[in-house]
C-alpha cells in the first residue's frame, strides 16, 4: 500500500457525531479505533525496519566482551584520523602551556610597583637603579 493511501486512512475523523458523554461502550470503541489507528500507521514501529533511517549502517554494535572490540593477542589499529587528532591536542596544549610561560605581566600590583619606584626615583627619594649599572 503506499504511503499516501496510509496517511489518509490515519487522517480520517473517528466519528462524525456531536460528542457524546463517555460510556463503557464508547470507551471500548475508542480504545479499539485507537490501537487500530496505531496498527496501521505510516511509520511502523520494527527493529527490521532500516527504509526510513537516514543512516546506512546499524546503529549498535553488539558486546564482543573485548576492550575496543579488539580480541587479546591482536594490536589495535588506529584509523586515520587518530594520529591527527593527538598531535593536534596534544600541540595545543604544548602551545598554550609556552604562550602562558611567557606571556607579559599585567597585573595591577606589577605596575603599581613600577610606578612608585619610578615616582620616588624622580624624587631622589631612591637611588637611580639604571645608574649603578648592573650589579656584580
Amino acid at each position: 500500500m503506499p504511503p499516501s493511501r496510509a496517511l489518509s486512512g490515519a487522517l480520517k475523523p473517528l466519528s462524525a457525531s456531536p460528542i457524546r458523554p463517555r460510556t463503557a461502550s464508547n470507551s471500548i470503541q475508542l480504545q479499539s479505533s485507537t490501537s487500530q489507528s496505531r496498527a496501521f500507521s505510516a511509520h511502523p514501529v520494527s527493529s527490521t525496519d532500516t527504509g526510513h533511517s537516514s543512516s546506512h549502517s546499524d546503529q549498535y554494535d553488539p558486546p564482543s566482551g573485548w576492550l575496543y572490540n579488539v580480541p587479546p593477542g591482536e594490536k589495535y589499529k588506529n584509523e586515520g584520523w587518530e594520529a591527527l587528532w593527538v598531535w593536534g591536542v596534544w600541540g595545543s596544549i604544548g602551545a598554550t602551556v609556552v604562550a602562558y610561560a611567557y606571556k607579559p605581566d599585567t597585573s595591577i600590583q606589577t605596575w603599581a610597583l613600577e610606578e612608585a619606584r619610578r615616582r620616588l626615583e624622580a624624587e631622589g627619594i631612591l637611588p637611580d637603579s639604571s645608574a649603578d649599572g648592573p650589579e656584580k
